[in-house]
């Protein structure tokens, strides 16, 4: 019986997600978020995607901009410092068309905990008043069976596609994350399905050298794309660093079609670089 090939195109990979997803990405704010997959998914005029990451910033408000967002959990959405706050992501939030599900952090992050261990929920600590609880029908607060005292639940989130962009994995989709690894291994166990792009495939020789550093197993990835510089503008850990003049730009657009036309089209030729390896693997 004939495996399934794992590597594809760029292309090919984002047809996997469906209008009206739940998806959720890798990375923190304006550390290796999946962007050369982001854009190709705004290309690909994906709609109605409901989005998860604990903290995140340029990858959101893009999507916003070009109107493929219907819903965002979120403990975070704005950029760091001096680019300010994720001004097409509020504006969808103000007018209606997005809606923002608020969260703490760790709430998402035990939102998510709750997927890997397929329960419907998960008690959280130190979420005990305030309006989030008032205001968000994913946050219950029941008496603990035990103790009889007032305990938090946040409803499990179950993304049907992760998004992770690594520095290295290999054709099996085993994947290594350097440098701080954030929230990627728990999304790659509570999703329905793992999408890794990676700036490096290496082969699974140099992968078994030091396989107890592996983050996430082949097993439970569907597809891999070759992308190098996959994450830019955002930073990648002893890559490349936040790229200063991209997001400077893309913050002072306004519109829906200056987004297309500009920045959208000046990352075509790098989004697709690694479409020689997919066709190769």
């Amino acid at each position: 019986m004939r495996k399934m090939k794992k590597v594809l195109s760029l292309k090919d990979a984002v047809a996997l997600v469906q209008n009206g997803d739940m998806v959720a990405f890798g990375g923190n704010v304006l550390h290796r978020a999946p962007m050369s997959f982001v854009r190709e998914m705004a290309r690909q005029s994906k709609r109605n995607l409901t989005i998860v990451k604990t903290a995140a910033a340029h990858e959101i408000d893009l999507l916003c901009a070009l109107e493929n967002v219907r819903a965002v959990h979120a403990g975070f959405v704005s950029y760091e410092t001096k680019y300010g706050l994720a001004t097409h992501y509020r504006k969808a939030v103000q007018e209606g068309v997005v809606t923002a599900n608020e969260h703490a952090c760790y709430t998402v992050i035990s939102a998510l905990r709750a997927a890997t261990m397929n329960v419907p929920f998960m008690p959280v600590r130190g979420l005990n008043a305030g309006d989030l609880l008032l205001e968000n029908d994913y946050f219950v607060v029941v008496e603990d069976p035990f103790s009889g005292e007032p305990i938090t639940l946040v409803k499990s989130l179950v993304p049907d596609v992760a998004v992770i962009h690594v520095q290295e994995c290999d054709t099996k989709g085993n994947a290594r994350i350097y440098g701080p690894k954030f929230e990627d291994v728990i999304i790659s166990r509570a999703a329905k399905k793992v999408i890794i792009t990676a700036e490096q495939i290496i082969p699974e020789s140099r992968m078994k050298v030091a396989h107890e550093n592996i983050d996430i197993p082949g097993f439970l990835v569907h597809a891999i794309v070759h992308a190098p510089n996959g994450a830019s503008p955002t930073a990648c850990y002893k890559k490349y660093d936040i790229d200063d003049k991209v997001l400077t730009a893309f913050i002072k657009m306004k519109g829906k079609d200056e987004i297309a036309h500009s920045y959208l089209k000046n990352y075509e030729s790098k989004d697709y670089a690694g479409e020689r390896t997919a066709i190769r693997l």
